[in-house]
């Protein structure tokens, strides 16, 4: 691909705006911090004329400003994704709503004739999942604006003046500039996730996943200060690195076995086989590793509670949101689009079930003895993942079926819906957690005693974020879990029940998915225990202080946002706008 094409051909251009969008930013988080009167003196013998470079120095008034970063990375993510939402609107800023890049890195309106070639593809479904991925990237870069805050230097002044300590004043002017460090890494990690959504190929698929994936790892262990961090991030980077090898290990092999990492290429060499290739099954089963890792699923998601636990709270939130779905975008790819054959059952029904039933059991069972309530929700994410999980494996069972794809459309539209919501009440509850944690507090449910008292508005917003991750009605929450249970269900019973022979043998004709659907409704729940018991110590615990979290008043803003949409999402005319985004999403993916 030449990058002289992609920027010169207006197609390409236009079809990949929200991306380079995302490439300014990262230019300008390099450059805009850096801006100084710096000069330079000319090699002239017995002169010292010096002309400006504007590079380094003293930075200048309008730069200088530590929140100058997270405005820029902020801003970035809100025009990629009003760019990538436009993009798919009725009259979208190109003249199709579905471009294919190929290996020249030419764009064409149509993929026919040309799949086999193209590296991206640009349709209703990657661009939802981008979606996605910017808005809980634009919410975490919100909330550290109040996370880490950045001392003026004319205050470090005085507090020496005062008779502060010297390495005092020194660290805080490191964390003067550290704000650059960590908004570069979240766009790049938004950059890694739109090469994921976007890729038709599996090699430039893993580079994505990895390049998101690497600035996960400094994320977590990012905030110093807190002594759980650096040894979380190595736990995280460590564990990521060898499920990242697995994976690529068997990318080669799938290369080895058919010569091409087209994701289309595979697919028809897949179905092309009258029995499975060993060398085939083995790269799939090992880049499931990978995918394992990526979704939290047990028994790959050791390291989870403790990277969600020590990672500042909104980088927790994006492991829990956009990260997850990173996970599930490249696991629909490869099971659904690759593997899954033109009749008859996929190979992997068995085993999804079984990860799916292991993992959401396994998750409620650990979030109900954690006393920290970042852990308890990092258990809550591997809980909702085996809740995914349980409808891939119904997605396996049904999309085989000749000639009916509205059951397989209504599955994907359900696990789409469940990921973008998740990202208003998971990521919300992150953000009250991160107020806690700007005083120094939040790792212990005491903290949480009496909040009710201090923040009468934060409590409510946190309690109605823990009744939609039960599923409580009429809360968004709900829908997503009752649109997985139905499509499992229509999965299963389709066309098949008749209790003329008896309740009984209805019963045992029931394919045995259909279980996993009472499996979902009998977690969730049990999930209402651990739940309510953080409305409980807000409400009727007396607090140790009565004194108000930090203002913070872009926080809360943002906070008081999700909670609008956690409740607008779950009933009315947005949660029909939004049905309708995610079916035709799902129909594109089948398209």
């Amino acid at each position: 691909m030449s990058a002289l094409t992609l920027i010169s051909d207006p197609n390409t251009a236009m079809a990949l705006l929200p991306e380079f969008t995302l490439v300014v930013g990262v230019v300008l988080m390099i450059v805009v911090p850096n801006l100084g009167n710096g000069t330079f003196r000319l090699p002239i013998p017995n002169t010292n004329i010096r002309l400006p470079y504007f590079f380094g120095g003293e930075r200048f008034s309008f730069n200088s400003n530590p929140r100058v970063p997270g405005i820029i990375s902020v801003t970035t993510l809100l025009f990629s994704t009003s760019l990538a939402l436009w993009s798919q609107m009725s009259t979208p800023i190109a003249d199709s709503n579905v471009w294919c890049i190929t290996t020249a890195g030419e764009a064409f309106a149509s993929c026919e004739g040309m799949v086999d070639a193209s590296l991206l593809q640009i349709d209703g479904f990657s661009r939802l999942l981008e979606i996605v991925f910017y808005g809980a990237l634009m919410l975490c870069g919100v909330a550290m604006w109040s996370r880490m805050p950045a001392t003026p230097r004319f205050m470090i002044h005085a507090q020496v003046l005062a008779g502060r300590r010297e390495d005092e004043r020194i660290q805080k002017l490191l964390d003067n500039r550290r704000q650059v460090d960590f908004h570069l890494m979240l766009l790049m990690v938004a950059l890694g996730m739109s090469v994921v959504a976007l890729a038709s190929d599996l090699f430039v698929m893993f580079i994505g996943l990895e390049l998101a994936s690497l600035s996960l790892y400094v994320l977590v262990a990012f905030m110093k200060e807190n002594e759980e961090a650096p040894e979380a991030g190595m736990k995280y980077f460590i564990l990521g690195s060898v499920a990242s090898a697995v994976g690529l290990y068997g990318i080669s092999l799938l290369y080895l076995w058919n010569g091409n990492l087209q994701i289309s290429d595979l697919a028809s060499s897949w179905q092309a086989m009258e029995t499975i290739d060993p060398l085939a099954l083995t790269g799939i089963a090992f880049l499931l590793v990978t995918i394992g890792f990526k979704v939290s699923a047990a028994p790959f998601h050791l390291a989870a509670p403790d990277a969600y636990t020590g990672a500042s709270s909104p980088v927790a939130g994006v492991l829990s949101t956009a990260s997850k779905a990173m996970g599930f975008v490249v696991l629909l790819r490869v099971l659904v689009t690759i593997t899954m054959p033109e009749s008859g059952e996929a190979f992997w029904v068995p085993i999804m079930g079984l990860l799916a039933a292991v993992t959401m059991t396994w998750g409620n069972f650990g979030a109900l003895g954690s006393e920290n309530p970042k852990r308890m929700l990092a258990y809550s994410s591997v809980a909702h993942a085996g809740y995914l999980l349980a409808a891939v494996t119904a997605l396996g069972l049904n999309v085989a079926r000749e000639g009916d794809h509205v059951v397989s459309e209504l599955i994907v539209a359900a696990m789409l819906f469940h990921l973008t919501v998740l990202v208003l009440f998971k990521l919300g509850s992150f953000l009250v957690f991160s107020m806690l944690e700007s005083e120094g507090k939040g790792s212990k449910l005491e903290d949480l005693y009496g909040l009710a008292k201090r923040e009468p508005l934060l409590a409510t917003a946190l309690f109605v974020f823990m009744l939609a991750l039960a599923g409580v009605p009429p809360l968004s929450g709900f829908l997503s879990k009752l649109l997985l249970v139905s499509g499992i269900v229509d999965a299963t019973v389709h066309s098949t029940m008749n209790f003329d022979d008896g309740i009984i043998a209805t019963l045992k004709s029931i394919h045995w998915v259909f279980y996993l659907a009472l499996l979902v409704f009998l977690n969730s729940a049990l999930s209402l225990f651990y739940y309510l018991r953080v409305g409980w110590v807000m409400f009727f615990e007396e607090p140790p202080t009565k004194k108000r979290l930090v203002y913070a008043p872009f926080l809360r803003i943002t906070i008081m946002l999700a909670l609008v949409g956690t409740l607008a999402f779950g009933i009315g005319p947005l949660a029909d706008h939004l049905l309708t985004l995610v079916s035709n999403a799902a129909e594109t993916f089948f398209a």
